[in-house]
């Protein structure tokens, strides 16, 4: 990648500073969880002033724990419905993915003028939604050796505690996501696993924010809180 390239904007949110109240408090991005709709649409106006983009250019997704892809090339009136990950060739679009413990990926090749936004749950992650990211990234003129792939805040390994056949399943699908927790119980890394498929796919320039959000009270944890917001990973290419 040359030094000149423009680079990506590549942000991740936590649960503070928005207008929420509990059991969303208070930064909720989340339309689907049900929180006060007048809440989350003031909580997504501060995510884009603060972000400097107009709040129209935030594209957001209906997610299922699909593995479904979908490419979007300008602003759209409502949540993409039915898919987890979003990929553009469009600057200045912002692509966002709501977590509250699945890992929010946010990729780029800033040299093709690509970037992707991608949910990878548990189930999305064991079938394949970073792979057919990438993959969809590379049809659209993107090379693996230019993407660079931040993965952040989520259920880390040490409390992502899972069924031992659950373990076996996604290991077997996700290998070096099977780990065990600090109980001493089967349990499942997917930042891991993602890691390590991500390199198998020629994608080298991967960085993490290691944050547990189950173990974190800065960000919303689905399985330590159950009713609760959704923090953003927001990925944006340069104008």
């Amino acid at each position: 990648m040359s030094d000149s390239t423009r680079r990506s904007r590549k942000l991740f949110t936590n649960r503070r500073g928005g207008f929420s109240l509990p059991p969303y408090g208070s930064f909720n991005l989340g339309a689907h969880v049900g929180d006060d709709s007048v809440a989350v649409e003031k909580n997504r106006q501060r995510l884009a002033d603060g972000m400097g983009i107009a709040r129209e250019r935030f594209v957001y997704m209906e997610q299922i724990h699909s593995n479904t892809v979908t490419v979007v090339d300008g602003p759209v009136s409502a949540a993409v419905p039915a898919t987890d990950a979003l990929v553009t060739t469009t600057p200045g679009l912002a692509l966002v993915v709501l977590v509250a413990d699945c890992v929010p990926v946010l990729l780029s090749d800033d040299v093709a003028g690509v970037a992707a936004a991608v949910h990878a749950g548990r189930i999305g992650a064991r079938n394949g939604i970073v792979r057919r990211s990438v993959e969809k990234m590379v049809e659209l003129g993107a090379r693996p050796e230019n993407i660079h792939a931040l993965l952040g805040p989520a259920a880390s390994g040490a409390r992502y505690e899972v069924p031992e056949p659950m373990a076996v399943d996604v290991e077997k699908h996700l290998p070096g996501s099977k780990v065990w927790t600090q109980q001493g119980t089967a349990g499942i890394d997917v930042r891991a696993g993602l890691i390590r498929q991500l390199y198998g796919l020629g994608v080298s320039h991967v960085n993490v924010e290691p944050s547990c959000t189950i173990g974190s009270e800065e960000y919303f944890s689905y399985r330590r809180e159950g009713a609760t917001g959704r923090q953003a990973g927001v990925v944006v290419l340069p104008e």
